[in-house]
Parts: C-alpha cells; structure tokens; sequence
C-alpha cells in the first residue's frame, strides 16, 4: 500500500508566530477586520461569530501537514447567511504561498461548503508588493482566478494607527514599516494606546507580551525610554506603571538588585579591610569570590 510521510512544520520561530497571531486574531476579531479591512467590517454581525475547530490540511504531494490558522463562521448584516473567514498568518516568504492559499480554500470549501473570504497576513520584510491571487491558464483560457484579502505589515506606516484605540493594530506596531531610529518611539506609542483603552488586565498583559517578541528595547534604549516616560501626562504613567510586564516594574526591579548589589561590595571591602577570608567575604555579602578578588586588587 502506498503511504506518504507526514511531516510536520518544525520551525520553532514560525510555529510561535502562528500561535500568537493566531490568539491575537481570535481575541480581538473585531478590531482586527476593523482596523485593516474596514471595506468588510460593515457587513458583519459581530456579536454572532463562531470560531471553528482548527483545521489540518495534509499535502499528499508533499507529504506535509499544516495546520490552518484561523477559520470563523460570522452571519451577515440584514442577510440570511453564513460566511466563514480564513486568516493566514506568514512570518517568512514562499514563492507558492498564493497556491497554498488556493489549497486551503478549496480544501475549506470542500469540506463546509460556505462561501469563503481569504486572509493573508505577512509579517516578513521584502521590498516587493506580493501577489494576492493565484491562476491556472491554459492554452486557450483562464481557468481559474483565485484572489485573498492580503495585509503586509511592514509595508504599513505605524504612524497612521497610533490615533486609534484598536488594540490589534497597537499590538501589531511591532511589525510594521518602522526606521531603526523609531524604535523607542514606536513603544512609547504602544504605550499610549494601550492606556486608552478598555481591556481587563489580562489581555493588556498579552498586548505587551505580544509586542516585546517583536520589537524588545535594549539597555540605552530602555533607558531614553524612561525619560520619554517622565514627559507623560500623569495619568497615563500611572497606568503605564502598572501594566504587568512593563519596563517600569523591570526598572524598580534592576534598581533593587543594583542596590543590594553596591552595598555588598561597599561591604565586602571593609572585610577586605579587616584581612577577612575571601570565601568568608563570599559567604557573608553573597558575591563571587572572583568578584571580592577584582575588589581587592583595586
């Protein structure tokens, strides 16, 4: 009997991606179709959406399985009837992409039989505009055009969505067309979203979460992000203080352990001093002995 290998996708980057997009799609459906397909969102009953099992496609000619992303049946305004959305999340380019859209459809389409509106959401950088249809010609015809909603999001200004309240698009500034130079401003702007908004603090928690995988400050940019901060209006640095993993409670964090850390080696030398045993000054103040010997050599 003729069997074909299944092969699952084993890019620990991509399969981490998939998973946060695609929880950040289903928490906030709504926001996200609004803020990048508003040419869609007036015909869609939101407060009657289901979102369906994940779906698993098997590629025979490949051997491969893959997992599709995200799959909602809505109900449309003023009409009886069901459209399901697809939304396909890519972090890297693939030259058959559009054919694996078409894969899917037609896999969707088999199996539920309702019409279906494709999504592609792309998060890599490439400078050329990627193509949102796919076809099958012949000879003598056009068989078959297949097209897809398409959002590349480093083609996408992060300037343009720092007014809004919309809580996909904040999360999603981590991975659009920002300069390198922007990047402690791109932040200070999530920042400020998300202190806009009406969310409990567990999806604030994920919002920030979401962000920091994409776009994390380093050292002296988290340090000019502190000053930014010092600059905001008083009540939005107190809700910024008090977000679950914000660089305010790692700041007061760092400055404890920095403290504590001074004042042993403050201590460490007066036992220096006293001609104390340098594991004995280890013990006692919890520093490394290489450390108390770099101490005593200065």
């Amino acid at each position: 009997m003729f069997t074909v290998p299944v092969i699952l996708e084993e890019k620990a980057d991509y399969m981490k991606h998939d998973r946060l997009t695609k929880k950040l799609i289903q928490e906030f459906f709504e926001e996200f179709i609004e803020g990048f397909f508003p040419d869609l969102h007036p015909y869609i009953d939101f407060s009657n959406i289901t979102f369906l099992e994940q779906e698993v496609y098997l590629d025979y000619l490949e051997g491969s399985k893959k997992e599709i992303d995200v799959l909602v049946e809505v109900k449309l305004h003023h009409e009886d009837k069901i459209l399901h959305i697809h939304t396909e999340a890519q972090s890297t380019h693939e030259a058959d992409f559009p054919e694996r859209m078409f894969l899917y459809f037609s896999y969707l389409y088999a199996k539920h039989r309702k019409p279906i509106q494709p999504i592609a959401v792309l998060s890599y950088n490439r400078k050329q505009e990627e193509p949102t249809k796919f076809k099958v010609d012949t000879p003598t015809q056009e068989v078959l055009q297949f097209n897809f909603l398409q959002l590349q999001l480093r083609k996408k200004n992060w300037k343009e969505y720092i007014q809004s309240d919309n809580p996909a698009a904040a999360a999603l500034l981590s991975q659009m067309g920002y300069e390198e130079h922007e990047r402690v401003q791109v932040k200070l702007e999530f920042l400020r979203m998300i202190t806009r908004m009406k969310i409990n603090p567990a999806q604030m928690e994920f919002l920030y979460g979401y962000f920091e995988t994409y776009l994390k400050l380093n050292k002296e940019e988290e340090e000019q992000m502190m000053e930014k901060m010092e600059n905001l209006p008083e009540e939005e640095k107190e809700i910024v203080m008090q977000l679950p993993n914000s660089y305010f409670e790692r700041g007061k964090q760092e400055g404890i352990e920095e403290g504590i850390k001074k004042r042993n080696q403050e201590l460490a030398l007066k036992l220096i001093a006293r001609d104390m045993s340098i594991s004995d000054i280890a013990e006692i103040t919890d520093l490394s002995e290489a450390e108390i010997k770099r101490l005593a050599s200065e």
